[in-house]
């Protein structure tokens, strides 16, 4: 075989055969495995000026058919990743089994260098042609790797970082890899974590899937993981027997293969029945219960549910297990996924799912930090277009100009024209998919009335396009401006606003939702995910459930995740709130009228409150010593006309 020569190949060659000295590049050894095999099997040479290899149209739109479910599911995790690392500069990535590009979130930042390394759509990273890299290497290596700059076989990808993690189907074959790239100085290991989440999450989803007519068990030795990228995975047939099991499950149960379970009736892994399971999950409103492992005792949550095929309709049978009660699917959309508990979100949650049939435009309105782009991309994947882009676009974070640019293109040969024939703007890029523009409510005057044109006519007129250009998309908008105040100071056009609301739906603010402890506990579980240790105390979750939260559950995940970086040890109590962080009480509201209550009503206020007084506003010990819930608390405390108290120092 003709090896290629030059300095960096000897520099390669002498770490790979340990004769370096302390020069070229230092790789642990799965970089070290890829270099070899770059040099002695695909005869590559790292200087070569070869352009990256892409595949055609006709072939990329193939692979993604063959994997529609799998880049269905992996729309919403890379959605939520890319939100995790924005400005980070990192861009998101999907290969298939070959190291195809499939999908990619790009961050405005890297586009000249994912252009110039070949990140786009089609190109091909498989070690054979691009070298080592994380994609590529990561296929082989069947685990998480980091490639770090000079650890690039290829000269052309040296200013790369790439952080891959691969994802397998419910059979244990690789299918994909998540790849996070960007030009960072640093190989960030807790990038490769949250990739390798993400990662799992997508495991899960086709797991699932493949099993939705199939009973599922989903368990955790915590119970607030259970739905989490951690979380184990059994299926089960009708008998009762185990069916498959995802790689979380054995690792949790401490099993080599799946072939240790299959077969086997659930009570032979825990000490409880599929039947009895089913029936538990849901009188507990499918709540985690905790169930125990039966040769070893360990304790785990779990939660049984249905096949989805259970569900009663025209034309189907219902079958189930004796005694086993109606149940949901295991698989809920993305939007469900959103529901803690909160009925304004609920109800929300509902309208969106009544629409989605059809080609109605939908608002969010809400503050800022309410999460009004995460519910539109969780509307997205739930609906048919799921498969077809998201894209989304910030109208209040670029002047005019780049704005229009963005939107509707550009002209072939302009300053900002990617290629000779010029620059699809945003809206074709969303041609079937679902165009979600942010901050409508700044989008400038001349550009309103272009857009207006778009949703009526269903076309663009692209700078420099002979014909206008057919486009199907769904259009989703967000505001935390009151759009009805711009319109009356003539700074909105009205009949663009009327032909927005389709359906209007406002997202409630942190401080106002009523599953603030079920959200609470949600987002430190996707925080804390990569310190599965770490927990929050019941008196810092009461008060956390007090503060305003200007900055809503934006704030919420940053404050989270700053007492994770800082802490001491992994119950975190008050004072681990990150020093800058103040606690904002509830506003003062005139006093109740306490004549509305009845004489034993005011008599059970004052004891209440002599109790809340006693402990000091602690709550969850008020709630023990009267031996209730702190949820039947706090709803007692509201009808009494009780503001939460400002807690005392302890002396």
């Amino acid at each position: 075989m003709l090896h290629p020569t030059g300095t960096r190949v000897r520099l390669i060659d002498s770490v790979v055969r340990g004769r370096s000295r302390n020069e070229g590049p230092s790789a642990p050894e799965y970089v070290k495995r890829s270099w070899l095999r770059c040099l002695n099997e695909y005869g590559l040479n790292p200087d070569s000026g070869a352009d990256p290899v892409v595949v055609s149209r006709q072939d990329l739109l193939a692979r993604k058919e063959q994997n529609l479910e799998l880049v269905s599911f992996a729309d919403v995790e890379m959605a939520n990743l890319y939100q995790q690392l924005a400005g980070s500069g990192y861009s998101i990535i999907l290969t298939d089994r070959d190291g195809v590009l499939l999908s990619y979130y790009g961050d405005p930042s890297f586009k000249r260098a994912a252009s110039r390394t070949g990140l786009v759509p089609g190109a091909a990273w498989s070690e054979r042609h691009g070298g080592t890299n994380g994609m590529g290497t990561c296929l082989l290596e069947r685990a998480p790797v980091i490639v770090h700059r000079e650890q690039h076989f290829l000269t052309r990808n040296t200013g790369l970082t790439c952080c891959a993690a691969p994802v397998f189907d419910p059979r244990g074959e690789l299918v994909a890899v998540l790849d996070a790239s960007g030009e960072s100085d640093r190989a960030q290991q807790h990038t490769l974590v949250l990739v390798n989440m993400s990662a799992q999450m997508i495991e899960n989803r086709l797991f699932l899937h493949r099993f939705r007519d199939a009973f599922v068990v989903r368990f955790h030795s915590r119970p607030e993981l259970v739905g989490m990228w951690s979380e184990g995975i059994i299926a089960l047939d009708r008998a009762g027997a185990i069916t498959a099991a995802d790689r979380n499950a054995l690792f949790q149960l401490g099993c080599k293969s799946a072939h240790d379970l299959v077969n086997a009736p659930l009570e032979r892994v825990f000490n409880v029945s599929l039947p009895t399971l089913i029936q538990r999950s849901h009188k507990q409103s499918f709540h985690p219960l905790p169930i125990y492992e039966a040769r070893h005792g360990s304790r785990f949550f779990a939660v049984a549910y249905g096949p989805e095929s259970e569900r009663r309709g025209p034309g189907v049978t219902h079958v189930a297990l004796r005694g086993e009660p109606s149940t949901p699917t295991a698989n809920r959309s993305a939007l469900d996924e959103l529901d803690f508990g909160d009925p304004l979100m609920a109800r929300n949650i509902e309208a969106a799912k009544r629409v989605l049939p059809h080609d109605i435009p939908i608002l969010l309105l809400g503050e800022t930090g309410t999460g009004k782009e995460l519910f539109a991309r969780a509307l997205h994947a739930a609906s048919e277009r799921s498969d077809k882009p998201f894209v989304a676009v910030n109208c209040a974070s670029m002047p005019e100009a780049e704005i229009q640019i963005e939107l509707f293109g550009c002209r072939p040969g302009g300053i900002a024209a990617a290629t000779a024939e010029g620059q699809p703007g945003k809206i074709v890029q969303a041609d079937g998919g679902t165009l979600f523009l942010d901050e409508i409510g700044d989008l400038p005057s001349a550009l309103q009335a272009r857009l207006l044109h778009v949703l009526e006519e269903r076309e663009v007129i692209a700078p420099g396009a002979k014909a206008p250009i057919k486009v199907d998309i769904r259009l989703v908008s967000a505001t935390h401006r009151k759009l009805e105040e711009k319109i009356r100071r003539g700074e909105f056009r009205e009949d663009l606003f009327y032909r927005l609301q389709g359906l209007m739906l406002t997202l409630p603010r942190l401080a106002d939702r009523a599953d603030k402890r079920a959200l609470i506990r949600h987002v430190f579980a996707q925080e804390a995910a990569a310190a599965p240790k770490a927990a929050l105390s019941e008196n810092l979750i009461d008060t956390l459930c007090t503060d305003q939260w200007p900055g809503n559950v934006r704030q919420l995940r940053n404050v989270l995740r700053a007492m994770i970086a800082l802490r001491t040890s992994d119950l975190l109590e008050l004072a681990d709130l990150p020093s800058d962080y103040r606690l904002r009480p509830q506003p003062t509201a005139p006093a109740p009228e306490i004549d509305s209550l009845n004489p034993l009503g005011r008599a059970e206020r004052e004891a209440l409150l002599r109790e809340l007084d006693l402990e000091h506003g602690n709550i969850s010990h008020v709630a023990r010593k009267l031996g209730v819930g702190r949820n039947t608390l706090y709803r007692k405390m509201h009808r009494l006309h009780i503001k939460w108290p400002v807690k005392k120092p302890l002396h």
